[in-house]
């Protein structure tokens, strides 16, 4: 008797059922791994509130997607107003699925107005065909690691002459309020605030800055210098208007 097209060996049935059990498996410890997660937070608020656990769960996640739908909701105002501002009444081009998810789902995510803007720019940006850079998928990268202050220390460096700055530099120590540059020949400077010292050298780990280089070799953050690619994610992050 001729054997059966989907017939398969015991052995072969076994290794998938095996494989198949074992996916089941990891997303069982997934999944408890969030109910667990919901639990304890609802229990954390049960204690506060004086009630069952399964109102401070329900607060919880409630108030979890009350949140992200805020979030969303701003996002869809802001990135209207964007296009407008851009002449636009809708987007001119489709956006990559592979940079439209991380860039909404950040938006989504990011609780400060002012980084959420900056956010929504650059979705608008990637839908209009006549921005003239690319927006690259690194840009969501770069974003959802800045702070509002990293935000605003990039913005006083990058509104500075760009050709100018590359060469002297730029001084730090009025940031986040100003910065201006460093005049030629000028060696002695002071060193910016603590909190602006750790800024600037995030903003340099992720590479929108570089420090100047002492006499020892070393690195000193009371001048720096802006970076052409950093330059091009600022523009990217803003759209016309104020």
């Amino acid at each position: 008797m001729a054997s059966s097209p989907n017939w398969r060996s015991p052995n072969a049935a076994r290794l998938s059922m095996d494989e198949e059990a074992k996916a089941v498996e990891e997303i069982a410890k997934t999944t408890g791994k969030a109910i667990d997660a919901a639990r304890d937070a609802g229990g954390f608020i049960a204690k506060f509130i004086a009630g069952p656990l399964e109102q401070g769960m329900g607060i919880f996640e409630d108030r979890l997607r009350y949140t992200r739908w805020e979030r969303q909701h701003r996002l869809m105002l802001r990135a209207e107003e964007f296009l407008r501002r851009s002449g636009l009444s809708s987007p001119t081009r489709a956006v990559p699925l592979k940079l439209a998810l991380p860039l909404i789902q950040g938006a989504s995510l990011e609780d400060d107005d002012m980084l959420q803007d900056r956010w929504a720019a650059l979705l608008v940006n990637a839908g209009n065909a006549d921005f003239p850079f690319e927006i690259r998928r690194a840009y969501a990268s770069i974003l959802e690691q800045l702070t509002s202050l990293d935000v605003a220390v990039m913005d006083a460096i990058y509104a500075l002459p760009f050709a100018e700055c590359q060469h002297d530099g730029v001084l730090t120590a009025l940031l986040p309020s100003t910065a201006s540059m460093a005049p030629k020949g000028q060696n002695e400077v002071l060193e910016p605030s603590s909190h602006v010292l750790i800024s600037l050298a995030d903003l340099t780990r992720v590479g929108c800055i570089r420090p100047s280089s002492t006499w020892g070799g070393g690195e000193s953050f009371s001048r720096v210098l802006p970076t052409v690619s950093a330059r091009a994610f600022v523009d990217a992050c803003h759209t016309p208007g104020p």
